[in-house]
């Protein structure tokens, strides 16, 4: 699955469109690199991005085209 479409899915980002600009701009990593919007997610991946001075870090649990809202935190974990 597409790094934007995960971050909406998994609802780290709300918006994909929102998700696509912070990949642009340099403040998402995956596994310690820069990533762009196109980077194909697998379980396992370490997902850090970086929202004004807060950082969030979460690893990949499941990745699933769709997800209801309650269940959307069961896909990712916080480090």
């Amino acid at each position: 699955m597409r790094l934007d479409k995960f971050l909406k899915v998994s609802r780290l980002i709300k918006r994909r469109t929102v998700a696509n600009e912070a990949c642009d701009a340099g403040r998402v990593m995956v596994n310690d690199k820069p990533a762009k919007a196109s980077l194909s997610v697998k379980e396992g991946d370490v997902i850090e991005i970086q929202f004004g001075a807060k950082a969030v870090k979460v690893q990949v649990l499941d990745v699933q085209e769709t997800v209801k809202k309650d269940e959307a935190k069961d896909l990712y974990k916080y480090l």
